[in-house]
This record gives C-alpha cells, sequence and structure tokens, in this order.
C-alpha cells in the first residue's frame, strides 16, 4: 500500500533497491584475481596460506583489518533511508 502520489509498491521496490546497492556494494570489495605476495600498504610478505585462503588477496591481515574498520565508521555515517537519493529511486 502507497501512500500520497507514490504508486503501488513504491515501498517495495525502494526496499529492493537498498538491498540490490547494498549487495553490488558488498560484491564489489571482493577480492578477485591473483593474490598478492607482499601486501600493498605495508609490503609486509603476506603467509602461502592466507593467499590460498582468500584468492584474490591484497592485504595482510593487520592492514585489512584496519580498512574493514574504516569502511565500518564511513558506513554508520551514513542514513541511507534519510537520504534524498534513496527515495527517488
Amino acid at each position: 500500500m502507497a501512500v500520497g502520489w507514490a504508486p503501488d509498491g513504491a515501498v517495495q521496490d525502494q526496499i529492493d533497491a537498498t538491498v540490490e546497492s547494498e549487495v553490488a556494494r558488498a560484491r564489489s570489495g571482493m577480492a578477485h584475481g591473483e593474490s598478492l605476495e607482499k601486501c600493498e600498504e605495508c609490503g609486509e610478505e603476506i603467509p602461502e596460506r592466507r593467499r590460498r585462503a582468500v584468492p584474490g588477496v591484497r592485504r595482510c591481515v593487520h592492514c585489512q583489518a584496519e580498512a574493514d574498520a574504516q569502511q565500518r565508521i564511513e558506513r554508520s555515517q551514513y542514513n541511507r533511508r534519510g537520504s534524498k537519493d534513496s527515495q527517488l529511486k
């Protein structure tokens, strides 16, 4: 049930768009391709066990943990429901 001038199904369309964009964002951050032997951030050697476990790995465990923490901080400051962009999809 839509409200105001919104067509029927508009709320579900917005939910679907939110889910699709989050899935696309997650997939874009996944490692792919050939694993590096040295971390692209600090230059430390990436252990062979990590390279086999995570195909396409580009960072050592420490640098990846820092990058993940920074990404969580950046995403927590963004209110998708309150953005006008999410209402236009």
